[in-house]
């Protein structure tokens, strides 16, 4: 039997290629929590798109709550930080604390995240944050670089084979204005 796997999820393109590099080891589940997209509407554009593909693939979907104010509590006085600064590790914390309590409450093995799969986004940092956040809540890390290896190149070739709806943003307004 494969290990238990949940996999913090950020939109269907980032994905679609995780899912595929992770099916022959793990038994994986998808959580969609993503509280920094906004506007509303992109939001569930984004949640649109990845129901549709775990339907298709048969893949179990958890859905977060959408909490864009406390999101914005969190990162108050951080709004003029660069993309990539420090707004974004409480980004990634605040996603990576709620997939792990998640995934040790129903009794998954591993978490992770498609996070790292972005060319904006430094896999050391969210690497580092998930080790630390899965000391926090006893549960394995799984680290990965999902952009090595052409994963970034080939997760826009599987998004435009599929079809997906594909954002020209990370999520939240910040990252819009950049």
């Amino acid at each position: 039997m494969k290990p238990r796997f949940l996999l913090h999820i950020c939109c269907a393109p980032c994905g679609g290629y995780v899912f595929k590099k992770l099916s022959d080891e793990f038994d994986t589940a998808a959580f969609f929590y993503n509280p920094n997209i906004q506007p509303e509407d992109e939001y569930q554009k984004r949640l649109v798109e990845i129901k549709k593909y775990c339907e298709k693939e048969k893949i179990n979907l958890i859905m977060g709550d959408y909490e864009a104010r406390e999101w914005f509590e969190l990162v108050k006085g951080l709004e003029n930080e660069p993309e990539g600064g420090a707004r974004c590790e409480v980004c990634y914390q605040m996603r990576l604390e709620k997939t792990a309590e998640l995934a040790r409450e129903n009794g998954f093995e591993y978490f992770g995240t498609t996070l790292t799969i972005s060319p904006h986004k430094k896999a050391e940092i969210v690497n580092q944050l998930g080790r630390e956040v899965g000391a926090k809540f006893n549960i394995k890390f799984y680290e990965a670089d999902w952009k090595k290896q052409d994963g970034f190149k080939k997760s826009c070739e599987l998004a435009r084979n599929e079809g997906f709806y594909r954002q020209n943003y990370c999520g939240c307004v910040y990252s819009k204005r950049s």
